[in-house]
């Protein structure tokens, strides 16, 4: 889902960068010293998961774990998503620093969406089923919004220049859903399981 440098205008980009700075404020205000280890744990988990990449036009298609952060980590996801994307651009020329405001805000804003719609109902019970039903909200909602933001940032910025390529960008994410899905269901599951007191951190 990175877009690349040198593709969006100026002000498409100052205005990623002023999104990615409010976020990471209330981000970092959420921030104590308990919820560190769980931060860094799923900031590892974002860097790994997206940067085995497959080049698509001016973006890329790779697995982005977001949803289930966000469902975890809730505005913590910006300074978390932050540290993964800069050393992404930093070591593997990853999307660019020009355009880390506006890379950052597509896959971090779905993620609080995630954290503000679905964590609620599954705090109310840790069942099984809502365990399940959860895992496959945070992969369509993660997925599914950071391929509509990217496509709008897009559709902003190039008008109808960029229109074959926010086609592919989204038909090309379809498989991504069903594997993000899949892999976040695991994790829920096996933290219910194996670690409850997760649940109790992301609170």
């Amino acid at each position: 889902m990175h877009l690349s440098e040198g593709v969006l205008h100026s002000s498409t980009l100052l205005i990623g960068v002023v999104g990615a700075v409010l976020g990471l404020a209330i981000g970092l205000k959420k921030m104590t010293g308990d919820k560190l280890p769980l931060t860094a744990l799923f900031s590892a988990a974002f860097f790994v998961a997206s940067t085995i990449h497959i080049p698509v036009g001016i973006g890329s298609v790779h697995l982005i774990l977001n949803g289930i952060a966000g469902l975890f980590l809730g505005w913590r996801v910006f300074p978390a998503f932050l540290i993964a994307l800069t050393l992404q651009a930093l070591m593997f020329s990853f999307g660019g620093l020009a355009v880390l405001g506006v890379n950052l805000c597509i896959m971090a804003l779905p993620a609080v969406v995630v954290r503000l719609c679905v964590f609620p109902w599954l705090k109310a019970n840790f069942c099984r089923q809502r365990l399940i039903v959860s895992g496959i909200l945070s992969g369509v909602i993660g997925v599914g919004g950071a391929a509509l933001l990217a496509s709008c940032v897009l559709a902003f910025d190039g008008s109808n220049q960029y229109h074959d390529l926010i086609s592919l960008l989204l038909v090309s994410h379809l498989p991504v859903f069903v594997v993000d899905s899949l892999i976040s269901v695991g994790v829920l599951l096996t933290l219910a399981k194996m670690l409850p007191s997760a649940f109790e951190n992301a609170e």
